[in-house]
């Protein structure tokens, strides 16, 4: 049966600015046929718009189908389903019909297809719970085979059985045919089997149902998987931290933001899953909804076609507030030959001799649209005694995210006068302190 199913996850869907991120990929696959007896259900849509060609042209196809299904299990010199396989044929228009249950009698398989007449309207949600009905305690692998050439008209949304059928057990396939009340081919992607590339086979001709229902019996009777090979390249605005060893083969990293999983077999020998997870980190510093992966590439020996989720994540990063600038440079020259250049560098205000203090502060939840008040007040002990060194008032301005954020101001800077009680040039260590106030500036109240 080959690879069954595939996954890319990410364990959250909003991470900060420099937030990290894990990845989990994940395969499944199931052996070939005989080492994996399957009960297959043919669900083949009779309703009014197969009159014709498409209904000898879907039967042409469903006898090809058994056929191949009967060649892959060593049975059809016999004209028997082989290796514990069976097939059982459902029709349905307004309602649905078995026309043959599981059985391992090609001729009676084929007797059963060549009965369907077309008439009807469309009812899927009846299809699929007289195929899951048949499958119902099956001990071998067990899939439905959904063709359909039209919208669901009559019965309830068949989304809920599909995803009944899917939760115990049941591999599905779906075929359509765009036929002419047209085909939602959404609701088709919805009731397969994940991934959508490898489960759902979609048509505008009729006459290439056959063809279609040859190419799926073929992907059910081959083998799992050999020789895999998935190359992962992620998004240019992360990077790859750390991968963890994967439950089956082996993971490299093959550059910042690129990692090689190679899985020698899997599902050769019986159902089997392989994880592999790895952790990535956001180094952008831009916000918005991202892609996680940039590309993802599947290959093995059989030619199994695997499609992996393309999830998203929301990067949130902090808002910084710059109130300060520095000051504006005085520019100079130096001759390439000069060792010694003496310059007029213009005036400039000293406001005290000293050190220079740069503070970044985080102004927690601030809500939108709101502009904020911040007070910084700087002191520093000496001998004992707590000496004023200045204060500083800002407004903050509003940020018009649709929450409320964080807010880092950044760069407040203050001018330490030298120590006046300081005896030596020897340098001392200096003990600050700094108390912040902040409070909101637009409050929405109004004196009446």
């Amino acid at each position: 049966m080959g690879i069954t199913s595939s996954s890319k996850q990410i364990n959250t869907d909003r991470i900060d600015c420099d937030g990290t991120l894990k990845v989990t990929l994940a395969l499944s696959a199931s052996p070939d046929i005989i080492s994996n007896p399957t009960d297959i259900v043919l669900v083949l849509d009779r309703s009014g718009s197969m009159t014709g060609d498409p209904l000898d042209n879907m039967k042409a196809g469903a006898r090809a189908f058994v056929d191949i299904i009967a060649e892959a299990t060593g049975g059809i010199s016999s004209g028997e389903i082989g290796a514990g396989s069976r097939i059982a044929i459902v029709s349905f228009s307004n309602t649905a019909t078995v026309n043959s249950s599981l059985s391992t009698s090609v001729s009676e398989l084929k007797d059963a297809i060549d009965a369907i007449s077309a008439g009807g309207s469309t009812n899927h949600a009846a299809a699929f719970n007289a195929a899951s009905d048949l499958l119902d305690g099956s001990q071998n692998a067990k899939v439905i085979v959904m063709f359909t050439d039209g919208k669901t008209t009559v019965g309830p949304d068949p989304s809920n059985a599909a995803a009944s059928a899917r939760a115990n057990g049941i591999i599905i396939y779906c075929i359509g045919l765009i036929g002419s009340d047209g085909l939602d081919i959404s609701a088709l992607n919805d009731w397969a089997t994940d991934p959508d590339a490898s489960h759902v086979a979609i048509t505008p001709e009729d006459s290439d149902l056959e063809e279609l229902f040859k190419d799926l019996a073929k992907n059910i009777s081959k083998t799992g998987a050999t020789n895999i090979v998935i190359n992962e390249k992620i998004n240019p605005d992360f990077v790859i931290t750390e991968i963890f060893d994967p439950t089956a083969g082996e993971a490299v990293m093959t550059g910042p933001t690129e990692l090689k999983w190679t899985i020698p077999e899997l599902g050769v020998s019986g159902n089997e899953g392989a994880t592999l997870e790895f952790l990535i980190t956001h180094t952008a510093g831009t916000n918005g909804l991202k892609q996680v992966n940039q590309e993802i590439t599947y290959s093995d020996t059989e030619g199994n076609v695997v499609v992996f989720p393309d999830p998203y994540v929301e990067i949130v990063c902090e808002i910084v507030v710059n109130p300060e600038k520095c000051p504006e440079p005085i520019e100079l020259s130096l001759d390439s030959c000069s060792s010694y250049s003496e310059e007029n560098a213009g005036k400039i205000c000293m406001e005290s001799t000293g050190s220079i203090i740069s503070l970044n502060v985080t102004i927690k939840n601030v809500c939108p649209y709101k502009r904020s008040a911040l007070g910084i007040i700087l002191s520093e002990m000496v001998d004992g005694i707590e000496v004023p060194r200045g204060m500083k008032a800002l407004t903050i301005p509003a940020h018009y995210y649709p929450e409320c954020r964080d807010v880092l101001v950044k760069g407040i800077k203050f001018v330490l006068p030298d120590n006046a009680n300081r005896s030596t040039c020897k340098c001392i260590k200096r003990e600050l302190q700094v108390r912040f106030i902040s409070h909101l500036v637009d409050s929405g109240y109004e004196c009446c």
